[in-house]
Protein backbone atom coordinates (compact mmCIF):
# COMPACT_ATOMS: atom_id res chain seq x y z
CA UNK A 1 0.00 0.00 0.00
CA UNK A 2 1.47 3.15 -0.52
CA UNK A 3 1.30 5.62 1.71
CA UNK A 4 0.43 9.41 0.77
CA UNK A 5 3.22 12.25 1.22
CA UNK A 6 1.17 13.44 4.53
CA UNK A 7 1.39 10.31 6.18
CA UNK A 8 4.62 9.97 5.90
CA UNK A 9 5.50 13.12 7.45
CA UNK A 10 3.43 11.87 10.24
CA UNK A 11 5.11 8.80 10.38
CA UNK A 12 8.45 10.82 10.16
CA UNK A 13 7.64 13.55 13.43
CA UNK A 14 6.17 10.26 16.06
CA UNK A 15 9.55 8.64 15.40
CA UNK A 16 11.23 11.82 16.27
CA UNK A 17 8.97 12.37 19.20
CA UNK A 18 9.19 8.57 20.42
CA UNK A 19 13.15 9.01 19.56
CA UNK A 20 13.09 12.27 22.01
CA UNK A 21 11.10 10.47 24.82
CA UNK A 22 13.35 7.58 25.07
CA UNK A 23 16.17 9.35 25.12
CA UNK A 24 14.41 11.62 27.94
CA UNK A 25 13.14 8.28 30.12
CA UNK A 26 16.43 6.92 29.68
CA UNK A 27 18.10 9.68 31.06
CA UNK A 28 15.76 10.29 33.95
CA UNK A 29 15.63 6.95 35.17
CA UNK A 30 19.08 5.79 35.02
CA UNK A 31 21.08 9.07 35.77
CA UNK A 32 21.05 11.06 39.20
CA UNK A 33 19.67 14.62 38.94
CA UNK A 34 22.96 17.26 37.99
CA UNK A 35 24.90 13.81 37.09
CA UNK A 36 27.45 14.07 34.17
CA UNK A 37 28.62 11.62 31.60
CA UNK A 38 31.39 12.25 29.37
CA UNK A 39 30.29 10.94 25.94
CA UNK A 40 33.41 12.21 23.15
CA UNK A 41 36.27 13.90 25.48
CA UNK A 42 35.41 16.76 27.53
CA UNK A 43 33.32 18.30 24.47
CA UNK A 44 30.46 16.26 24.44
CA UNK A 45 28.88 14.89 27.25
CA UNK A 46 25.54 14.12 28.89
CA UNK A 47 24.61 16.36 31.80
CA UNK A 48 21.02 15.60 33.45
CA UNK A 49 19.14 18.82 34.37
CA UNK A 50 15.50 19.96 34.05
CA UNK A 51 14.46 22.81 32.91
CA UNK A 52 11.33 24.50 33.39
CA UNK A 53 11.41 27.07 30.44
CA UNK A 54 12.02 27.02 27.10
CA UNK A 55 14.67 25.64 25.00
CA UNK A 56 18.27 25.56 25.91
CA UNK A 57 17.46 26.14 29.52
CA UNK A 58 15.95 29.74 29.13
CA UNK A 59 13.03 30.81 31.56
CA UNK A 60 10.91 34.09 31.99
CA UNK A 61 7.99 34.93 34.21
CA UNK A 62 7.97 32.17 36.60
CA UNK A 63 4.37 30.31 37.04
CA UNK A 64 2.44 32.43 34.78
CA UNK A 65 5.23 32.34 32.30
CA UNK A 66 5.31 28.50 32.07
CA UNK A 67 1.66 28.24 31.61
CA UNK A 68 2.21 30.61 28.61
CA UNK A 69 4.60 29.01 27.21
CA UNK A 70 3.00 25.44 27.16
CA UNK A 71 -0.44 27.40 25.21
CA UNK A 72 2.28 28.35 23.38
CA UNK A 73 3.75 25.24 22.71
CA UNK A 74 0.19 24.08 21.70
CA UNK A 75 -1.01 26.75 19.46
CA UNK A 76 2.60 26.41 17.65
CA UNK A 77 1.73 22.53 17.03
CA UNK A 78 -1.80 23.08 15.98
CA UNK A 79 -0.73 25.80 13.34
CA UNK A 80 2.60 23.65 12.43
CA UNK A 81 0.45 20.73 11.97
CA UNK A 82 -2.37 22.26 9.92
CA UNK A 83 -0.32 24.15 7.54
CA UNK A 84 1.91 20.64 6.83
CA UNK A 85 -1.17 18.78 6.23
CA UNK A 86 -2.22 22.18 3.43
CA UNK A 87 0.93 22.15 2.25
CA UNK A 88 1.13 18.33 2.11
CA UNK A 89 -1.75 18.59 -0.51
CA UNK A 90 0.06 20.59 -2.95
CA UNK A 91 2.24 18.92 -5.19
CA UNK A 92 4.91 21.70 -5.67
CA UNK A 93 5.71 22.16 -2.67
CA UNK A 94 9.14 20.72 -2.06
CA UNK A 95 9.62 17.92 0.18
CA UNK A 96 12.70 19.95 2.21
CA UNK A 97 10.06 22.71 3.40
CA UNK A 98 7.37 19.54 4.53
CA UNK A 99 10.31 17.79 6.22
CA UNK A 100 11.73 20.74 8.03
CA UNK A 101 8.30 22.24 9.17
CA UNK A 102 7.74 18.21 10.68
CA UNK A 103 10.97 18.37 12.81
CA UNK A 104 9.94 21.59 13.72
CA UNK A 105 6.05 20.63 15.01
CA UNK A 106 7.92 17.12 16.16
CA UNK A 107 10.22 19.27 18.60
CA UNK A 108 7.11 21.13 20.22
CA UNK A 109 5.39 18.25 20.89
CA UNK A 110 8.22 16.31 22.17
CA UNK A 111 8.43 18.95 25.04
CA UNK A 112 4.75 19.25 25.29
CA UNK A 113 5.15 16.34 26.65
CA UNK A 114 6.81 16.78 29.54
CA UNK A 115 5.13 19.63 30.55
CA UNK A 116 1.61 18.12 30.66
CA UNK A 117 2.74 14.49 32.15
CA UNK A 118 6.24 14.34 33.35
CA UNK A 119 4.82 16.11 36.66
CA UNK A 120 2.37 13.23 36.83
CA UNK A 121 4.47 10.62 36.35
CA UNK A 122 7.52 12.08 38.56
CA UNK A 123 6.22 14.55 41.32
CA UNK A 124 9.52 15.52 41.60
CA UNK A 125 9.60 17.29 38.31
CA UNK A 126 6.90 19.07 39.20
CA UNK A 127 7.78 23.22 38.66
CA UNK A 128 8.68 24.59 42.76
CA UNK A 129 5.28 26.62 43.58
CA UNK A 130 3.12 24.78 40.91
CA UNK A 131 -0.26 24.54 41.67
CA UNK A 132 -0.91 21.17 40.41
CA UNK A 133 1.46 18.67 38.68
CA UNK A 134 -0.59 18.94 35.21
CA UNK A 135 1.54 21.28 32.36
CA UNK A 136 3.96 22.17 35.42
CA UNK A 137 6.39 19.45 35.01
CA UNK A 138 9.86 20.53 33.92
CA UNK A 139 11.57 19.76 30.72
CA UNK A 140 14.01 16.78 30.71
CA UNK A 141 17.41 17.97 29.38
CA UNK A 142 20.57 16.49 28.61
CA UNK A 143 23.01 17.25 25.98
CA UNK A 144 25.94 19.02 27.02
CA UNK A 145 28.72 20.66 24.37
CA UNK A 146 31.21 22.93 26.44
CA UNK A 147 33.67 23.09 24.23
CA UNK A 148 35.98 25.89 25.47
CA UNK A 149 36.08 28.17 28.04
CA UNK A 150 37.13 31.90 27.56
CA UNK A 151 36.97 35.19 29.18
CA UNK A 152 36.79 38.75 27.38
CA UNK A 153 38.54 41.92 29.44
CA UNK A 154 35.57 42.90 30.62
CA UNK A 155 34.24 39.35 32.64
CA UNK A 156 34.94 39.05 36.04
CA UNK A 157 35.11 35.40 35.84
CA UNK A 158 35.44 32.79 32.69
CA UNK A 159 32.49 31.44 30.50
CA UNK A 160 31.85 28.39 28.46
CA UNK A 161 31.44 28.32 24.85
CA UNK A 162 27.98 27.08 23.89
CA UNK A 163 26.99 26.27 27.64
CA UNK A 164 23.43 25.47 27.28
CA UNK A 165 22.22 22.14 28.20
CA UNK A 166 19.41 21.34 25.65
CA UNK A 167 17.29 18.11 24.21
CA UNK A 168 16.64 16.01 20.86
CA UNK A 169 13.16 17.90 20.82
CA UNK A 170 15.55 21.14 21.18
CA UNK A 171 17.57 20.07 18.40
CA UNK A 172 14.69 19.13 16.46
CA UNK A 173 12.95 22.53 16.28
CA UNK A 174 16.54 23.95 15.69
CA UNK A 175 17.39 22.05 13.13
CA UNK A 176 14.47 22.53 11.45
CA UNK A 177 14.49 25.69 11.67
CA UNK A 178 18.30 26.51 10.21
CA UNK A 179 17.42 23.96 7.36
CA UNK A 180 14.34 26.10 6.76
CA UNK A 181 16.40 29.72 6.28
CA UNK A 182 19.63 28.20 4.61
CA UNK A 183 18.06 25.95 2.10
CA UNK A 184 14.17 26.96 1.30
CA UNK A 185 13.98 30.96 2.26
CA UNK A 186 13.29 31.63 -1.93
CA UNK A 187 10.25 29.21 -1.43
CA UNK A 188 8.92 31.23 1.45
CA UNK A 189 10.03 34.37 -0.27
CA UNK A 190 8.10 33.17 -3.33
CA UNK A 191 5.07 32.48 -1.80
CA UNK A 192 4.85 35.89 0.00
CA UNK A 193 5.20 37.54 -3.05
CA UNK A 194 2.49 35.14 -4.96
CA UNK A 195 -0.21 36.22 -1.64
CA UNK A 196 0.41 39.58 -2.42
CA UNK A 197 -0.40 39.05 -6.60
CA UNK A 198 -3.29 36.95 -5.41
CA UNK A 199 -4.66 40.37 -3.35
CA UNK A 200 -3.32 42.35 -6.42
CA UNK A 201 -5.66 40.59 -8.58
CA UNK A 202 -8.81 40.11 -6.11
CA UNK A 203 -8.52 43.78 -6.11
CA UNK A 204 -8.17 44.64 -9.74
CA UNK A 205 -10.96 41.79 -10.39
CA UNK A 206 -13.83 44.00 -7.64
CA UNK A 207 -12.70 47.03 -9.00
CA UNK A 208 -11.99 47.03 -12.98
CA UNK A 209 -16.34 47.37 -13.43
CA UNK A 210 -16.17 50.89 -11.75
CA UNK A 211 -16.35 53.88 -13.43
CA UNK A 212 -13.76 55.92 -13.87
CA UNK A 213 -13.05 59.27 -11.08
CA UNK A 214 -14.08 61.85 -13.54
CA UNK A 215 -17.30 60.47 -13.97
CA UNK A 216 -18.57 59.16 -9.66
CA UNK A 217 -16.38 61.60 -8.25
CA UNK A 218 -18.85 64.53 -7.87
CA UNK A 219 -22.62 65.33 -7.48
CA UNK A 220 -22.81 69.23 -8.22
CA UNK A 221 -25.92 70.97 -6.44
CA UNK A 222 -26.90 74.42 -7.72
CA UNK A 223 -29.20 75.87 -5.03
CA UNK A 224 -31.85 78.54 -5.83
CA UNK A 225 -33.97 78.99 -3.04
CA UNK A 226 -35.97 75.91 -1.66
CA UNK A 227 -35.04 74.26 -5.46
CA UNK A 228 -32.09 71.66 -5.67
CA UNK A 229 -31.14 71.31 -9.26
CA UNK A 230 -28.95 68.16 -9.69
CA UNK A 231 -26.75 67.85 -12.74
CA UNK A 232 -26.41 64.30 -14.74
CA UNK A 233 -24.73 61.83 -12.72
CA UNK A 234 -23.16 58.16 -13.31
CA UNK A 235 -25.20 55.00 -12.87
CA UNK A 236 -23.98 51.57 -13.38
CA UNK A 237 -25.96 49.59 -15.18
CA UNK A 238 -24.72 45.66 -15.17
CA UNK A 239 -21.50 46.08 -16.78
CA UNK A 240 -22.18 49.36 -18.64
CA UNK A 241 -22.66 52.92 -17.52
CA UNK A 242 -24.71 55.49 -18.32
CA UNK A 243 -25.74 59.04 -17.60
CA UNK A 244 -29.20 59.76 -16.30
CA UNK A 245 -30.54 63.28 -15.62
Amino acid sequence: MKLSKGKKLFILGAILVVIDQIIKVLVKTNMDLGETIDVIGDWFKLHFVLNKGMAFGMAFGGLWGKILLSLFRIVLFVVLFRWIGKLAKNPETPTGVLVGLTMITAGAMGNIVDCFFYGLIWPETVTPGAPFAFMFGQVVDMFYFPLFDYKLPWMEYPRTFFGAVFNFADSCVTCGSFYLILFHYRYFAKEEENKEKDVKNVYDSEFSEFPPPEITSVVLSRIEGDDTKKLPIAKKTNTQFICAG
